[in-house]
């Protein structure tokens, strides 16, 4: 899996189950033009019976697979989050495993058209990204030392591993030829984790009083925290007539979260509901058990939500949404507007800021995949990184790709809702995309990737997301 907080879904359909309500631009055409490596021809290497495709680096575990003739492309995959204990809902031991592709079909098919694909797991679990930028360097030095030296290397990742592709993209141009993040929190770190807090600070403030949601003294305390947001977020989205309900509609209002997820398509009120339900859980697993490993990391509370405005996101449709639940959105921002916020610590806060920053300055080509409907690391992501490719200059290496839901479904969603819901066919896609960017030279587009994405997909040509929510004032 991408990414183990996903299982989180199955927790928010176990609570909503019962549920009973009364009522920079993508999309251009651009035929920018790169320095083309062309090259296919047949690339000698190293096999598997002189070389150790499976092994340990610096405490990362890793895996290399190699085709029987190598095309001189080297992939290599940086995986998604991994708990740091095990936690809810299944409490699975803890992943150490390294893999190189999002599937195994993935694989096979890579593999079948010459690419070299490689990837570990990481020195450690969490918010991991500095370990994994590290084991990524490290793997390729590998491969270059004991396989061959690939014409062209290509990073990608999953969510984490998106943002720990981007880093590595952004940092060594000298032998990264391209990069495909997908669903990646390429927003970075505190973008996302500070996120993740402010939806704990307004469950909390709006719905449960009594919630933790920082300085936990453990993981077991953290995940504690955690299944109590589960039943008070659950209790409230139930009570239409007491107005948690309507609550629930503003902290998702708020948060710009997805209106569908893997679970739920939102074709009634019941299905919206649960859906936001998901979201809010979803989020309080990196605000609960994810912060407490995150904090250990950094050492001490480094998140920072003291200046965000909490309304920067909302619309009069927002509004209106809130009303026919019965609530008022703006009286919810004038209490979250006076509500004590936690505070931060300053040195944590600078490590915390060392932890994975996206700056978008690149020399080469860069195309990015995100759902459309991603309850965890959601789309506005994307935004972040195009404004900041743009204002660097850079907008001509970037394309940005997404994947739509399709209006109703029977669970679970086929592609384009859920965090990190691809088809194998959407994977591949992608690595088309980037690959006939880099030995061309021309340009990728949306609608140019039309071609190379086959069924079953969801990709949505015009989409573009709006802007990041919870903005600083």
């Amino acid at each position: 899996m991408f990414l183990q907080l996903t299982r989180l879904r199955s927790v928010a359909t176990l609570a909503v189950a019962g549920l009973a309500l009364a009522a920079c631009s993508s999309g251009s055409t651009s035929s920018t033009r790169l320095k083309a490596n062309a090259d296919v021809s047949p690339l000698a290497f190293h096999g598997c019976g002189s070389v150790a495709c499976t092994g340990s680096l610096s405490g990362a575990a890793y895996q290399i697979e190699l085709p029987q003739t190598w095309n001189g492309t080297l992939l290599i995959w940086s995986h998604g989050y991994r708990n740091a204990v095990p936690a809810p809902p299944s409490f699975s031991p803890v992943d150490h495993s390294a893999s190189d592709a999002p599937s195994p079909a993935t694989a096979k098919e890579l593999l079948s058209q010459g690419y070299a694909i490689a990837g570990s797991s990481y020195a450690t679990n969490g918010w991991a990204v500095q370990d994994g930028v590290k084991a990524g360097e490290e793997l390729r030095q590998f491969f270059v030392d004991k396989v061959g030296t690939p014409r062209r290397t290509y990073v990608w990742g999953a969510s984490l591993g998106g943002l720990i592709t981007e880093l590595l993209s952004e940092k060594h141009p000298e032998w990264v030829s391209g990069a495909a993040p997908e669903c990646g929190a390429v927003a970075a770190t505190t973008e996302n984790l500070d996120g993740a807090l402010a939806v704990a600070y307004m469950v909390k403030t709006l719905i449960d009083p009594k919630l933790k949601i920082t300085d936990y003294s453990s993981a077991q305390q953290a995940i504690a925290a955690f299944q109590q947001a589960i039943a008070s977020v659950t209790k409230a989205a139930q009570d239409v007539a007491g107005g948690g309900t309507a609550k629930v509609e503003a902290i998702a209002a708020i948060s710009h979260f997805a209106t569908q997820t893997s679970t739920y398509d939102g074709h009634d009120a019941v299905s919206g509901v649960s859906a936001l339900v998901e979201d809010i859980l979803t989020a309080m697993g990196f605000a609960t058990f994810g912060q407490q490993e995150f904090a250990s990391r950094v050492g001490g509370q480094g998140l920072d939500i003291t200046t965000l405005d909490f309304g920067s996101a909302v619309s009069d449709a927002d509004r209106q949404t809130v009303k026919g639940f019965g609530g008022d959105l703006d009286q919810y921002l004038k209490t979250l507007a006076a509500g004590t916020r936690p505070a931060v610590d300053a040195a944590a806060r600078t490590k915390a800021m060392d932890q994975g920053e996206t700056t978008g300055k690149v020399t080469h080509p860069t195309v990015t995949l995100h759902d459309e409907q991603d309850p965890l690391v959601i789309v506005q992501n994307e935004r972040v990184l195009g404004d900041r490719f743009f204002s660097n200059g850079d907008a001509a290496h970037l394309t940005q790709l997404f994947t739509k839901p399709p209006a109703t479904y029977n669970a679970p969603a086929p592609y384009g809702a859920g965090h990190c819901n691809f088809t194998d066919t959407e994977q591949l896609g992608l690595v088309a995309a980037l690959d006939g960017w880099v030995r061309t030279g021309v340009r990728a587009t949306p609608e140019s990737a039309v071609k190379l994405f086959k069924a079953p997909t969801g990709l949505d040509p015009a989409y573009y997301p709006l802007s990041f929510p919870l903005l600083k004032k």
